[in-house]
């Protein structure tokens, strides 16, 4: 026997076949008394037992299940489990988490499957055979499109005056999908690696409260660089329960922790948790850790994300238009998405893209919504604004077309970071565009991160890996402040940037461009641009469409676009602290 525990478990399976009058050798079946009733119960270690009369069963069987068991764990011993085997008050939308002696690689095939104990029945089933989504190396290509003429019976998109995507991805069900937020048919990486850890992530809000769970995973889904890991073939390797209930529905407060010491360990089953629209402001508070995770939510109202450290607090996913293409209804390609809102506020946290491409790290869209104190990265429209939406004290980084959106947006005190262009604008004479007032602009100067080689791949197609890179001999781009190119034969006449003692760094001396077709109702204007240390940029070779305010001439004008309800359509917006 493996040790003293063991053995007397043994013991105990040997004791109790005796009372039933069970054989306890040999591997013929024999049958019970004629009696109608069945006899239950369970041996050391809760494993259940439960023999019929006219059950032919031997304990011979009772007993090798009990050994085999033995023989899995011990094949497991270096992996430590997250939640713990047996573990109990595990939050219900808890990854499952193997930590190996050494890193793991993934298998191409194998199931992880979940299953509720109190009837064996399957609630949750990851295929590693099925691929994760499309590659997310691979840029979309846009065939070339003739001119369009605008017609008030086609729908457009919310973000801009483009069409809107009406086709779904002929491939779409190739790969693995999930639902966020409700919204169905996000491509999802099932397992994510990061050195010796293997994160689990079962499907959303399948596992429930005040159920026990038990968790099989196939031997060669997880391949660890030294040694054998057989998996958990057994209904007694890794089982787990969850809290009792969730909180309170009238709570004001809930806790997100990857730990599992909160309320929640992710910050989408907190965000799925609280009422479309509470009567009284609701609090997610997001401790200290890593949340690798897609955030989406849509048509909320009077909610605060909150987070214990700007930097510490870490949420982000690898996402982008490659992986999640266009299709119908909202955009899938972003990392954290509040969709439809209204008095939503993220204060005090990081949100992270870590793909390249179309790959945003925040979309917000709605009214009277507050970013502060956040750090947001991306790619390609790093940060993409639909609704009236005041940021303060906030840095933003991207690959280019930094920020995009269709405003109105203040910027007070925010610090833009951008390898191209830091803006295109994309606002209708119906509100005013971007507004940045004592803001930074600091230019990257790198080659953009899809014009380098990349020198290795993900390992798999269902774990999430970014491609590490060597830059070509290509050219760091030319960072201007914002473009307005013809876009597929649309534009926007009444796109509006406004800076007010904003510092730049590096940002080409053309400042704007390139602009297509009308430019007469632009409003590309800057007062009193300084380098880092406050001495007056060289304006003299701007683009022609743009303006440079003074004073006393301008000082109205001034004075209105350095107050944010001004722009923001009459709203004062009061940020928490």
């Amino acid at each position: 026997m493996k040790n003293q525990t063991q053995a007397l478990e043994y013991a105990s399976v040997l004791q109790y076949c005796k009372a039933v009058r069970l054989p306890t050798v040999g591997t013929n079946f024999v049958p019970l008394s004629e009696q109608t009733d069945c006899l239950s119960g369970s041996i050391a270690g809760g494993v259940p037992v439960k023999v019929c009369s006219m059950t032919r069963l031997s304990c011979f069987y009772i007993m090798l299940a009990v050994l085999l068991s033995w023989h899995g764990e011990a094949q497991t011993t270096a992996v430590t489990r997250f939640p713990a085997d047996k573990a109990m008050g595990v939050n219900p939308d808890t990854h499952l988490v193997l930590t190996f002696a050494s890193a793991p690689r993934l298998g191409k095939s194998g199931q992880i499957r979940i299953y509720d104990a109190a009837d064996h029945q399957l609630v949750d089933t990851l295929d590693l055979g099925i691929p994760a989504g499309p590659d997310p190396t691979h840029r979309i290509a846009v065939a070339p499109a003739p001119t369009l003429v605008a017609n008030s019976n086609i729908p457009t998109s919310p973000t801009t005056t483009t069409p809107a995507v009406r086709t779904t991805p002929a491939d779409l069900h190739k790969y693995q999908l999930t639902t966020i937020g409700g919204l169905p048919d996000f491509h999802f990486y099932p397992v994510i690696l990061h050195g010796n850890a293997a994160t689990i992530y079962p499907h959303n809000n399948v596992l429930h409260y005040h159920h026990k769970y038990i968790v099989q995973v196939d031997a060669g889904v997880l391949i660890p660089a030294t040694g054998t890991f057989a998996g958990f073939t057994t209904d007694y390797a890794w089982t787990f329960t969850t809290k009792a209930a969730a909180p309170a529905a009238n709570a004001t407060r809930v806790v997100v922790a990857a730990d599992g010491s909160g309320d929640f360990n992710t910050v989408q089953g907190a965000v799925d948790f609280v009422p479309d629209n509470p009567p009284q402001r609701v609090t997610i508070f997001i401790k200290n850790g890593t949340y690798e995770e897609i955030v989406f939510f849509r048509n909320k109202s009077n909610l605060t994300i909150r987070g214990e450290d700007r930097d510490k607090v870490q949420v982000g996913y690898g996402n982008n238009s490659a992986f999640n293409p266009p299709m119908p209804g909202p955009s899938r390609r972003c990392a954290f998405s509040a969709y439809d809102s209204t008095g939503i506020e993220l204060i005090n946290f990081s949100v992270n893209n870590y793909a390249h491409g179309q790959a945003e790290g925040l979309l917000i869209s709605g009214s009277k919504n507050i970013v502060s104190h956040m750090n947001i990265k991306g790619s390609g429209d790093a940060l993409n604004l639909r609704g009236s939406v005041y940021l303060t004290d906030s840095r933003i980084i991207g690959d280019g077309d930094t920020i995009l959106g269709v405003g109105p947006a203040f910027f007070n005190h925010c610090e833009i970071q951008s390898i191209g262009p830091f803006m295109w604008i994309r606002n209708t004479d119906a509100n005013h565009g971007n507004v940045f007032l004592n803001s930074t602009f600091i230019a990257i100067a790198q080659p953009l991160p899809w014009t380098q080689t990349p020198v290795s791949t993900p390992q798999s197609a269902s774990s999430a890996s970014t491609p590490q890179s060597v830059p070509l001999a290509r050219a760091p781009v030319a960072t201007v402040l914002a473009r307005l190119p013809n876009n597929h034969g649309l534009n926007y006449p009444y796109a509006e940037a406004v800076l007010i003692n904003c510092h730049l760094k590096d940002v080409s001396a053309i400042g704007w461009g390139p602009i297509d077709d009308d430019t007469i109702h632009l409003h590309l204007w800057e007062f009193n641009s300084t380098d880092l240390d406050g001495r007056p940029v060289d304006t003299a070779q701007r683009h022609p469409v743009s303006r440079q305010l003074t004073m006393p001439q301008d000082v109205q004008t001034i004075s209105n676009y350095s107050d944010p309800a001004f722009v923001l359509s009459g709203w004062t917006p009061v940020v928490e602290k």
